[in-house]
């Protein structure tokens, strides 16, 4: 092949591959990224900043038995959850809530002064925890009928438990919850926080005695719940939860 022919192969050759892929040959202003992640402004104010805001964290008192045991429990886990920076802990007693058990679409204007002060704030949640006894191997009515007057305030959010009885240490009334959290679209913490024989283990000003084991459960169930409240409330940001 003389240098004529070689050099028209050449330019043939190159010709064929500009077409095959456009890319190839494309200048930098036409392959830009479209969300402007490599232009030198991309840190410009309309770029969307990570989600730094703390997580809010509802810690629902699920108990409103005359006697309960349920602030000792609950006045515990709140110490550990306030070694968390990233939460925002709210308290919702259900003792406080004075919601009937006769659900209503049309509720009177006592009932809508009740759900005026609590629904908010079950909205506002990034995440729950339920501190809850077993009573007669379930969970107390007065839980079950705050969260049967909700319906979105539960929608793609984490919920964790601290749970304390007898033998079962609650857990009974924790693995039919996950069934009916499940049902309200929310998404439940594996690690639990559980004490058996819940009374022999706190001391008269309501401390732990042995608290090693319990704050290491604490510290699980903390960090899976941070992750998944931080992870569901982005993608809730990016695309509302449909339910």
């Amino acid at each position: 092949m003389d240098n004529a022919t070689r050099e028209s192969a050449q330019v043939s050759a190159t010709a064929t591959t500009a077409t095959a892929n456009p890319a190839a040959t494309a200048t930098p202003a036409t392959t830009a990224d479209p969300s402007g992640a490599d232009r030198p402004d991309a840190d410009r104010s309309d770029a969307a900043p990570p989600d730094t805001a703390p997580l809010r964290l509802a810690v629902i008192v699920a108990s409103n038995r005359e006697g309960r045991f349920a602030p000792v429990v609950t006045d515990w886990f709140l110490a550990r959850a306030a070694e968390y920076d990233a939460l925002d802990v709210d308290v919702v007693d259900v003792a406080r809530v004075d919601l009937p058990t006769a659900l209503s679409f049309s509720p009177s204007d006592d009932v809508k002064a009740v759900l005026a002060e609590v629904s908010p704030r079950l909205a506002a949640a990034d995440a729950f925890v339920v501190v809850t006894p077993e009573y007669n191997h379930s969970f107390p009515a007065a839980l079950k009928n705050l969260i049967d007057w909700h319906g979105s305030e539960w929608h793609a959010k984490p919920v964790g438990f601290v749970s304390y009885g007898g033998m079962s240490g609650g857990l009974r009334a924790v693995e039919q919850l996950r069934q009916v959290f499940a049902e309200m679209h929310a998404t439940t913490i594996r690690e639990t926080v559980s004490f058996h024989g819940a009374w022999s283990h706190f001391d008269v000003d309501g401390r732990h005695k042995d608290p090693s084991g319990a704050e290491t459960a604490a510290k699980a169930l903390l960090n899976q719940l941070t992750w998944w409240a931080r992870a569901l409330r982005d993608a809730r940001s990016v695309r509302p939860y449909g339910g």
